[in-house]
C-alpha cells in the first residue's frame, strides 16, 4: 500500500480457532502492526496470534468481559505505540477483511476529514449453511451512505475516537451504535461506502444459538433506551417499542383472552398475519417468521436487562456461540 500515514489493526476474540488464523492471515501487509486483543482464549489463539506477527495482550478477565472493554485496551496500545496510528482498522476474530478495504477506506477517510468512520458490506462465509446465517448476511445489507452506526468492522479515525473516549466498557453489547451516536453528537460523521468488507463466520446451527443472539438484541434496545432514548436522539427506541408490543404486549393480551372468553384466542391470528404483511413487502417465508417470532426472545432480553438493573447485578454478556 503506497502511503505514509500509520494504520494499526485490532483484532479481538475469544476461541475463535481457525477464524482467527484466517482473519490474521488476510490482514498481512494491510496494517503497519496488528494488536490482537484476547480474551481468555483456550485453544491456542494467542500462540497463533503471535506466530503471524501480532502484538498479544490477554485481558484481565478478573473483571467482567466485554467487546467494548477488549477493544477500549486495543485502542490504548495503538496510541501508546512509537508511531500512533492516524486511523485503526477494527475487527472481530471471526471476520476476514476483503481484499483492497483498508486502501478504499483510507483513501475515503482521507478525502473526508469530517468523517470519523467508514464501513463497508460485511457478508456471511456460508450463508447457505443454515437459514440463521443467511438471516445474518441479510442483516449485514445496510444502506450505502451516510450512516447512524457501523458493526464491529470498520476503519476509524483514531482522532474522534480519543476525543469521545472510545467505547463504553459497562455495554455487554450494542457498543458500536452508542459509540457512533456520541461521535455524531461531537461533530463527526459515519459512513458506510459501496465496497467489500469483510467475511464473517456466525457459525450459528442451532435454534437456541439464534434465540440468544435475538435475546442479546433486546436487551441491547432497553439499555440503549435507558442511555440515550429521550429527546432527540430517540435512541433504539423505535425497536424497543416493536419488541414490548409483539413480545410483551401481544403474549398478554392472548393470555387476558383465554381467561375472559375462548374468542378472544383469535387474537392468536395476529402473528401470521404479520408473517403473511413481510412476506409481501419482499421477504421470503423462513425470514418472515423468524423475524416475526424473534420478537419473543427480544422480549425476554428486555426484561433480563431490567431484572439486572432493578436488581443492581452486574452485566454480562449474553453469548450465542457456544
Amino acid at each position: 500500500m503506497s502511503r505514509d500515514v500509520h494504520i494499526h489493526a485490532v483484532v479481538i476474540g475469544r476461541n475463535e480457532g481457525s477464524r482467527l488464523i484466517d482473519c490474521l492471515d488476510a490482514l498481512a501487509g494491510q496494517a503497519d502492526q496488528v494488536i490482537y486483543v484476547d480474551s481468555g482464549s483456550t485453544d491456542g489463539s494467542q500462540a497463533a496470534a503471535r506466530a503471524r506477527g501480532a502484538q498479544v495482550v490477554e485481558l484481565d478477565m478478573s473483571k467482567p468481559f466485554t467487546a467494548a472493554r477488549a477493544r477500549n485496551t486495543g485502542l490504548a496500545l495503538a496510541v501508546k505505540s512509537e508511531t500512533p496510528p492516524r486511523y485503526i482498522q477494527f475487527l472481530d476474530g471471526d471476520c476476514a477483511l476483503q481484499p483492497g478495504w483498508i486502501e478504499t477506506a483510507f483513501s475515503f477517510l482521507e478525502a473526508h476529514p469530517e468523517a470519523a468512520v467508514a464501513c463497508g458490506r460485511r457478508r456471511e462465509r456460508f450463508p447457505e449453511a443454515t437459514i440463521y446465517n443467511r438471516m445474518i448476511d441479510a442483516e449485514w445489507d445496510t444502506p450505502v451512505g451516510r450512516a447512524l452506526a457501523c458493526g464491529g468492522d470498520a476503519l476509524m479515525r483514531t482522532q474522534a475516537l480519543r476525543a469521545v473516549e472510545g467505547y463504553n466498557p459497562d455495554l455487554i453489547a450494542g457498543e458500536e451504535p452508542e459509540m457512533c451516536l456520541r461521535l455524531r453528537h461531537a461533530g463527526w460523521q459515519i459512513w458506510r461506502l459501496d465496497a467489500e468488507m469483510t467475511l464473517h463466520d456466525a457459525n450459528i446451527t442451532r435454534f437456541s444459538q439464534w434465540w440468544q443472539r435475538a435475546r442479546r438484541a433486546g436487551y441491547t434496545y432497553a439499555e440503549g433506551v435507558a442511555m440515550h432514548g429521550s429527546a432527540p436522539d430517540h435512541h433504539k427506541r423505535a425497536e424497543l417499542l416493536r419488541t414490548v408490543l409483539w413480545g410483551i404486549g401481544m403474549p398478554l393480551l392472548h393470555l387476558a383472552g383465554l381467561i375472559i372468553s375462548p374468542w378472544f384466542l383469535g387474537t392468536l391470528l395476529v402473528w401470521p398475519l404479520q408473517v403473511l404483511r413481510l412476506r409481501l413487502r419482499g421477504m421470503d417465508w423462513p425470514q418472515a417468521i423468524f423475524l416475526t417470532l424473534g420478537k419473543l426472545p427480544e422480549a425476554q432480553g428486555v426484561l433480563t436487562y431490567l431484572w439486572r438493573r432493578l436488581g443492581r447485578r452486574q452485566s454480562r454478556i449474553i453469548e450465542y456461540k457456544r
